[in-house]
């Protein structure tokens, strides 16, 4: 096994992620096998109970994993599925020590740091850095692991010692660290300024890292001097440095890296460079042109709980400016998107935005708690049950329309969700999800909520127009909702965005995009038949743009073939 560490230094939301991300597809390029481990120094057991404020969005995995988005990055640029171990954490790496001095495996010795939690980061490392995640059987050969936060920070410390046994522990040839810094560039005189960087690097030897390489981020492209300045003060070979610099869509990232050599450096590092094949990167780096190509914009009004740093809804509320502000927004969407959350706060403008939506054939399309206040918006205007509610909001409603799920925990919140793939039974062959998904009789989607629609109101709901077109095995879990008269209306209790890739975008996100240019009809006859989950078409949104010679991007900066992007960024347009 050879291992890549991805480090990062000066500031964080330098985009490790990515450029890690990008590092995993050159690599794969090369006709190697790859898998990816993020370690997050922070003390939670997970990302479920953290806020996306603080944290970002929480990515879920197949097997119920909540974990940090940057797996969600993996995941998309490599086309695998990780696990929730591909995850490590403070909080997991205590509490397995913690758990064996309980059973005694450490029966007479004084439990510290060094050795039995830096032992145990080793250990959780060689053992996930085996599992297969590509439907192929044996051990990848190349585990790319990106270390969170920055070279400094206290609680990063015995990951970075047990990282620095671990690099001698595999021994040369199997180990490569790649150092993520930001390279300033002062606005007043436009220069580069090497110092933060070389400080980083210092720092990371003394902790007993030395760096194969440098990954130079900027705003402009690092020039031949400041190159070897750096090599001069970081002791890192000239050709080892690579500039990453602003550009178009993070889709050119491995272009970039490929282009200035880095998969070379990388081999070389890992005894491989004689052995592999140059990187194919050809249909990758013809999606990152096709996407600067798109110029014809398609507006999706995002009504999300998280879009700012403060409540969006509650301003809506007090300021009429903003108000009006925000109805203009939606009205000049094309399309409208609601997104998952928990609480109650800001659900009466979902609520609305849906109405609108419905009430205006807007194409629309509710992710988990959208689907349900888009029931709950139906039960009050349409079946005139002006209390209707969901039970998270309102636990005295006499209406619930959406309910808590009998098998959920009201006293413990990590981990007691209904996580991870489950499968959805399509009730309805002619219906638009159906026929997005490739008509096919069942679909496997990821879940993450504790709250879902009522059975008991179904057939009322359903005599007044709604058609429940996906249900679990039981047929009592509502899975898919939608509303045949309209355009395109559907609301999912799964979260598409999870499993969409680039070459392959969700089936719901790309029948949203498609409906709001113009194209759904077109696209729903090319999609029957179609077995793949995803419904790609020629690759991502290839098929669609050629034959029509239009061009669709969504929000000004994310294309098509990556529209999860923008959900998942939770940075969107919001009303």
């Amino acid at each position: 096994m050879k291992y890549v560490l991805v480090t990062g230094g000066v500031v964080s939301g330098l985009g490790k992620g990515v450029t890690a991300s990008s590092i995993g597809l050159l690599l794969q390029a090369c006709d190697l096998r790859v898998t990816s481990i993020k370690i997050d120094p922070y003390l939670n057991t997970d990302a479920g109970t953290m806020s996306p404020f603080e944290h970002g969005e929480v990515f879920v995995l197949d097997d119920g994993g909540e974990v940090d988005l940057d797996l969600g990055n993996y995941e998309r640029f490599l086309d695998i599925k990780l696990t929730r171990d591909h995850n490590i954490t403070t909080g997991k790496i205590y509490q397995s020590v913690i758990d064996k001095e309980r059973r005694g495996d450490y029966l007479g010795s004084t439990v510290q740091v060094v050795p039995h939690i830096t032992d145990a980061i080793q250990s959780w490392i060689k053992r996930v850095a085996a599992i297969p995640v590509d439907g192929k059987e044996g051990s990848p050969d190349v585990c790319v692991i990106e270390l969170g936060g920055t070279i400094g920070d206290i609680e990063s410390m015995p990951f970075i010692e047990a990282l620095g046994q671990f690099s001698y522990r595999v021994g040369a040839g199997n180990f490569c660290l790649i150092h993520v810094s930001l390279v300033p560039v002062l606005n007043v005189v436009g220069e580069p300024k090497t110092k933060p960087t070389q400080h980083s690097v210092r720092g990371l030897r003394s902790m007993g890292l030395v760096p194969n390489l440098l990954a130079c981020r900027s705003t402009t492209e690092l020039d031949v001097n400041v190159k070897e300045k750096l090599s001069r003060f970081c002791h890192v070979s000239l050709q080892n440095i690579v500039s990453l610099y602003d550009v178009t869509n993070i889709w050119h990232i491995p272009s970039l890296l490929r282009e200035q050599k880095a998969h070379e450096a990388i081999l070389k590092a890992l005894d491989l460079l004689s052995v592999v094949r140059k990187p194919a990167l050809e249909e990758w780096t013809a999606m990152a042109q096709r996407c600067d190509m798109l110029h014809e914009p398609v507006r999706v009004a995002m009504v999300g709980k998280y879009t700012g740093l403060s409540d969006s809804y509650l301003s809506v509320v007090k300021s009429p400016d903003v108000n009006r502000a925000a109805w203009n927004s939606l009205k000049a969407a094309d399309a409208v998107v609601v997104p998952g959350g928990f609480g109650d706060r800001g659900v009466e403008g979902k609520i609305i935005a849906a109405k609108y939506a419905r009430e205006n054939n807007i194409p629309y399309l509710g992710i988990c708690l959208g689907m349900q206040i888009a029931v709950i918006d139906y039960a009050r205007s349409v079946l005139d049950l002006q209390n209707a509610n969901s039970t998270e909001f309102d636990p005295k409603t006499e209406n619930p329309c959406v309910i808590f799920m009998p098998e959920g925990s009201k006293t413990h919140m990590g981990g007691t969700m209904r996580l991870g793939s489950r499968r959805t039974y399509f009730h309805a062959t002619d219906c638009k999800s159906a026929q997005l998904y490739g008509n096919q009789s069942f679909i496997d989607e990821r879940h993450r909520h504790r709250y879902e629609v009522n059975p008991n109101m179904v057939p009322q709901l359903e005599k007044a127009g709604l058609s429940f077109t996906g249900k679990d095995e039981s047929g009592q879990r509502m899975q898919i909702v939608e509303l045949p008269s309209h355009p395109y209306f559907v609301g999912v209790q799964f979260h598409p965005e999870f499993k969409s890739r680039p070459g392959k975008p969700s089936a719901l996100f790309l029948g949203l995009i498609a409906a709001a240019s113009g194209q759904l009809d077109w696209l729903l006859k090319k999609s029957v038949g179609s077995k793949a989950n995803g419904c790609s078409i020629g690759k991502g949104m290839s098929g669609l743009s050629s034959t029509h010679h239009r061009y669709v991007n969504v929000n000004g900066n994310v294309s098509v073939g990556s529209f999860d992007g923008m959900y998942s960024n939770s940075n969107g347009l919001h009303v």
